[in-house]
């Protein structure tokens, strides 16, 4: 993503997508795109390019974001452990935590006492959050 651009992933993901969407009866209110470590800023990234699409995003220990634009009005719920000592919680999510909500969005943030790690009770509040 900071080299290539988003290269082919993009379309992957709208194919599967459409296809999803033609074959099951999908609540486009309930969209969510998720990802852990580079996949979590992968995850904020494309989430708040297509707020219009992915109405909340779960990243899990991201390092950074690179969204090219901002569109709609994504929910987001970020985590990170206290003790990432591969992506460490002060230039990473802390971060994008005051960056986003400085820009508006609705953001739940949950540190936990941890390594590079998704603690099971950490899922389980995302899960909660995501289907309240």
């Amino acid at each position: 993503m900071l080299v290539g651009g988003y290269g082919p992933d993009i379309a992957l993901i709208d194919q599967a997508l459409a296809q999803t969407f033609s074959r099951y009866a999908v609540d486009p209110t309930r969209i969510a795109i998720e990802g852990f470590s580079d996949g979590a800023s992968y995850a904020l990234s494309v989430g708040i390019t297509n707020g219009d699409l992915f109405s909340h995003v779960i990243a899990f220990s991201p390092g950074f974001m690179r969204p090219p634009s901002q569109v709609g009005e994504p929910r987001l719920f970020i985590s990170h452990g206290t003790r990432d000592s591969v992506l460490p919680i002060d230039p990473c999510s802390r971060q994008i935590v005051r960056q986003v909500r400085g820009a508006g969005y609705d953001v739940v943030y949950r540190e936990f006492d941890g390594p590079h790690t998704i603690p099971p009770a950490i899922i389980e509040s995302a899960l909660d959050w995501f289907t309240a």
